[in-house]
């Protein structure tokens, strides 16, 4: 057996020197096992969670939206804020497994199935919460362009709202479809694992009868590149259509053209960051370090400082744009949210977004764990008080001081807040033990990566095997000439 030294060039993609069957055999393991105690433990907690929102948004319909703090002033706050952060959150699986894909970057391989199946559970997450807003949830329907007997009642195109209709069943489909036909042959590894009857029927409707022939994967990746490139474009439109719900309006400190793509970045920033905190868990529960590398780490931790970055130069920008144009409601606007009531949201996010994510710059703490761990968790709470920040200082200021009021969030919702978190783990802990949480055909491709081979007959120390009795000087040197 061939020994394996890594490159001093390229960083190996898979760490431990596994053979191929080891990588299924560890991918397949969460499978095949059952469920520890550690799981059960987060399960109930996740589904504790979900049954408080569910309990909340129950009450909320049979009452009325007036059992959130909303008040003539602040027309918007906990609902948008969170149907906002979860839209982002969905955006890093895509741009994971979509544009890194194109772009030919290897270290994708290990973190794109995790990435993909959370832009789902996101974009669920995020669907509840217009639906919540509506008030009358069962009337969703009315939304849909379609033949109807209301007269001249029709959805109005023009409106921002109904574009996030569109935008968001669109991406949930695409993405859907793009995660599943990537999951395919991972799911015929799983059936032909299976020793259950019930799992291995399950697993070969789901494969659709992968045989594993080099015409089935020819045309496999033939369809993942074809959508992998449908997919690439609704990384920037979907983002780009909910920042029109603010931009589109005559609101002070909205009104802007730089949301877009201010909203797109900071979708991938937050995505990324969400990412990273599900798979150093998981990377510790499931012994996934030899796949989930610290340089898989690094590299996302790398885009997640340009992002912040780049969030950081759009914070000042707005600041520098509302006083660059003289307009003394825009320049209140933004003075507000920096001294006015809701200054301490606003340096809660400041702090997040733009201060904690310096700290990347050092090569240590882009390689440490548990600082990356700590850092991707504050990401997540300055994102989300960007979302806050944006909806409710623009509101609880108008044009009329006599109106100015201030926004308390009530107990029923946080509590649907609280609910989401909890469908969203509670569906990610079904999909690490029901589905691969790693692509096992593009980690075996990517295996040798970052390692040359080395001859069996090397020493440690690199030196030439020693010449054998009974062969001559020149035909030992031919055997050893490619050391």
């Amino acid at each position: 057996m061939s020994h394996q030294v890594y490159s001093k060039l390229r960083e190996p993609l898979v760490t431990g020197d596994v053979s191929l069957h080891q990588i299924t055999e560890q991918a397949c393991a969460p499978l095949e096992r059952r469920a520890g105690l550690t799981w059960w433990m987060a399960f109930a907690l996740a589904l504790t969670a979900l049954g408080v929102g569910a309990a909340a948004v129950t009450y909320e319909i049979a009452t009325g939206i007036g059992t959130w703090g909303l008040n003539k002033t602040v027309g918007w706050a906990f609902d948008i804020t969170n149907f906002v952060f979860w839209v982002g959150i969905g955006h890093a699986g895509t741009l994971i497994s979509a544009v890194l894909f194109l772009l030919r970057q290897k270290w994708r391989t290990s973190i794109n199935r995790s990435a993909e199946a959370m832009t789902i559970f996101a974009v669920i997450c995020a669907a509840v919460f217009p639906l919540i807003h509506m008030g009358r949830p069962w009337l969703a329907f009315w939304t849909a362009p379609y033949p109807n007997f209301r007269g001249p009642l029709w959805v109005n195109f023009r409106s921002p709202l109904l574009w996030d209709v569109f935008a968001i069943s669109t991406y949930f489909t695409i993405s859907l479809v793009f995660w599943y036909i990537g999951l395919i042959p991972d799911l015929a590894s799983a059936r032909d694992r299976a020793k259950s009857k019930i799992r291995k029927f399950i697993y070969s409707i789901m494969s659709f009868g992968w045989n594993g022939s080099s015409r089935v994967w020819s045309r496999y990746e033939t369809a993942y590149l074809l959508f992998a490139g449908l997919a690439t474009p609704l990384v920037v439109s979907v983002h780009t259509i909910v920042s029109m719900d603010f931009a589109t309006s005559v609101i002070p400190g909205w009104h802007t053209t730089i949301f877009p793509p201010y909203f797109v970045v900071g979708a991938v920033f937050s995505g990324f960051a969400m990412v990273m905190t599900l798979l150093i868990i998981m990377r510790k529960v499931v012994n996934f370090q030899n796949f989930i590398t610290v340089n898989h780490l690094e590299n996302m931790a790398k885009v997640i400082l340009v992002t912040g970055s780049i969030v950081g130069l759009a914070y000042s920008t707005e600041f520098f744009i509302a006083w660059y144009s003289g307009n003394e409601y825009e320049g209140f606007t933004f003075v507000n949210r920096a001294t006015g009531p809701f200054a301490w949201a606003y340096w809660i996010m400041v702090s997040c977004n733009v201060i904690t994510p310096q700290l990347l710059w050092f090569k240590k703490i882009r390689r440490s764990v548990p600082m990356l761990f700590i850092l991707s968790i504050f990401v997540n709470i300055g994102m989300w008080f960007e979302r806050f920040v944006i909806v409710v200082t623009s509101l609880h200021r108008d044009y009329l001081p006599s109106s100015w009021a201030y926004y308390t969030p009530t107990l029923i919702e946080i509590a649907t807040l609280v609910g989401s978190f909890g469908l969203f783990f509670t569906l990610f802990l079904l999909f690490c033990r029901a589905l691969p949480m790693l692509a096992l055909g593009e980690i075996k491709s990517v295996s040798k990566f970052g390692r040359k081979p080395r001859h069996p007959e090397l020493d440690d120390h690199s030196k030439p095997a020693a010449k054998q009795p009974g062969k001559s000087t020149r035909a030992h040197q031919r055997e050893t000439a490619h050391v």
